[in-house]
């Protein structure tokens, strides 16, 4: 018999935002729980509607991740009855993209919406977006890109413990995206700077940055184009 209520342990700090995962697919359940966690996310798993209440009754949250079909009470139900008493953001899975069963869900209160199956990086985005418009820290004052480690506070990078020079330009940008994870960012956005030198400019500090992060700046893995938008950062 499945424990309904699972406390992840691990490296997020006490400060991270906390996520409950709630979810009857024991799977779906262990496999969102690594990966929040392996992107600094504090995490708490249950099984049904029932768990679910009993753990947040001991237990403050940042988001919840909420299946539509469970046994016993649906996720729109659960989300219905507890908008009455709170406005936890809460993030809805479901298998079927109908759009009748997403606005009956938005129309309950749920913040937003992915449909099963998903890729990871668009679980992340969505997470961060939600905790954004709620206000919640960043997950992590790091970020980690193969071999390179980023401290968003100190505006650190390092590869394997050795410090990496970067100039106050590229500190910046690093910055912000590493506070955006997953998230296209504009050129016009970046170019907003004192010093930037404008949209083009962007591109040659984009391209400088690359040869610091990417091992094979050329095709870069971490720091991407958005065709028509601008870049977006894609840590590990």
């Amino acid at each position: 018999m499945p424990t309904p209520i699972k406390v992840h342990s691990g490296s997020p700090d006490d400060n991270a935002p906390h996520i409950l995962v709630v979810d009857d697919d024991s799977r779906i359940r262990d496999l969102l729980a690594r990966y929040l966690q392996d992107h600094g996310f504090r995490v708490t798993t249950a099984v049904d509607a029932a768990s679910a209440r009993a753990t947040m009754r001991s237990l403050s949250f940042d988001l919840l991740i909420l299946d539509v079909m469970m046994p016993q009470e649906s996720g729109i139900d659960f989300a219905r009855s507890l908008r009455s008493e709170s406005r936890v953001p809460i993030l809805m899975l479901t298998a079927r993209a109908e759009p009748e069963q997403r606005i009956e869900g938005l129309e309950t209160g749920v913040d937003d919406y992915l449909a099963k199956p998903f890729e990871p990086r668009e679980l992340l985005l969505r997470v961060s977006n939600v905790l954004r418009r709620g206000g919640a820290a960043p997950a992590s004052n790091e970020v980690r890109m193969g071999d390179f480690v980023f401290h968003i506070s100190r505006g650190e990078l390092k590869r394997e413990g050795e410090t990496i020079r970067l100039t106050e330009r590229e500190r910046e940008l690093l910055r912000y995206f590493a506070q955006r994870p997953g998230m296209p960012v504009s050129r016009h956005e970046l170019a907003k700077g004192a010093d930037s030198g404008g949209e083009r400019a962007v591109d040659v500090q984009i391209n400088r940055l690359r040869r610091k992060i990417e091992h094979d700046p050329a095709n870069p893995v971490y720091l991407q184009t958005v065709r028509g938008k601008g870049y977006i950062l894609y840590p590990e």
